[in-house]
């Protein structure tokens, strides 16, 4: 892969982010160049019966930390008319979406759906025991993230947004500016900065947040408990915990997009192949086989 500056990659980013891959508790999803959704992993609450969706521009996956031990998660799938789909566990209603219209990006959270509009507001569905759905007030959102209890919204003069639980001040994002994409884990929050460099707030207990020296990086993605992010080189770091080896990608290459579930790491490589390492109990890193995933800004 050519060198690209970070500069010129945060040029080349969309308003509206396309995910293509994702990565949740026990499962992780692909969405195919022609618009077909693939998944592997726990399918215990139907999270992977996407074989009949069709017409897809973007995916995502509902995430639960370790420490639930608990299988319950949902996939949710942005179609190309802005309506929204969703399968998988529905015990919050973080499942009924079938009613959303004109969103141009969804994110999961564990318990609920995040739907941005393209006028720049959001929509949530789901558990709100923490606040992590008071949503209503938010403008000019461009991007969002859901993280376990907490729920982050990017602005369009690059300033961030956050409601819900705060215990570990992982909400204490007002300060933050010049920032380009944001994601969620279980009890942190990373922002990528226009520079190429990453913030962080939030629960530090196993590194996740070591991220101050990181340079040149043009995306991000955050599990329970592990930060990874993508160099411009094609190149993955990672830093947090490492229990099932989820932070090991010090080899990967050729990567063009990044995903990271409770304790997984995926990486979309640039010929539509897919990488991924951690916790594999359920089958949730067999995609070996993939291939024909959608890349980035297809």
């Amino acid at each position: 892969m050519d060198y690209i500056s970070p500069k010129d990659a945060m040029l080349k980013v969309k308003r509206w982010p396309k995910h293509t891959i994702a990565a949740g508790r026990r499962h992780t999803v692909g969405l195919k160049s022609d618009g077909t959704v693939t998944a592997i992993g726990d399918n215990k609450y139907g999270q992977c019966d996407v074989s009949g969706w069709r017409d897809m521009v973007a995916v995502a996956a509902g995430n639960v930390h370790m420490a639930a031990n608990t299988g319950n998660a949902h996939t949710v799938g942005l179609k190309a008319d802005g309506s929204v789909a969703a399968v998988g566990w529905n015990k919050y209603d973080q499942c009924n979406v079938n009613d959303w219209r004109d969103i141009v990006a969804v994110a999961a959270g564990w318990r609920r759906t995040i739907g941005l509009k393209s006028d720049g507001t959001v929509a949530a569905v789901g558990r709100n025991n923490d606040g992590e759905c008071n949503i209503g007030d938010w403008y000019d959102i461009v991007k969002v993230a859901a993280g376990d209890w907490h729920t982050i919204g990017l602005r369009l003069d690059g300033t961030v947004t956050a409601v819900g639980n705060n215990r570990y001040r992982q909400c204490n994002v007002s300060g933050w500016c010049d920032i380009v994409e944001v994601k969620a884990g279980y009890l942190h929050t990373i922002g990528l900065k226009s520079d190429g460099t990453v913030i962080a707030a939030g629960l530090n207990k196993h590194g996740q947040c070591d991220v101050s020296g990181w340079r040149g990086i043009v995306a991000i993605a955050a599990g329970s408990n592990h930060t990874v992010c993508l160099k411009s080189d094609g190149t993955v770091t990672a830093a947090g915990w490492n229990k099932y080896g989820q932070c090991d990608v010090s080899d990967w290459h050729g990567i063009v997009a990044i995903a990271a579930g409770c304790a997984h790491t995926v990486g979309l490589k640039s010929d539509g192949t897919v990488v991924a390492v951690g916790d594999n109990e359920y089958g949730q890193c067999d995609v070996s086989g993939w291939y024909g995933i959608q890349l980035p800004g297809n």
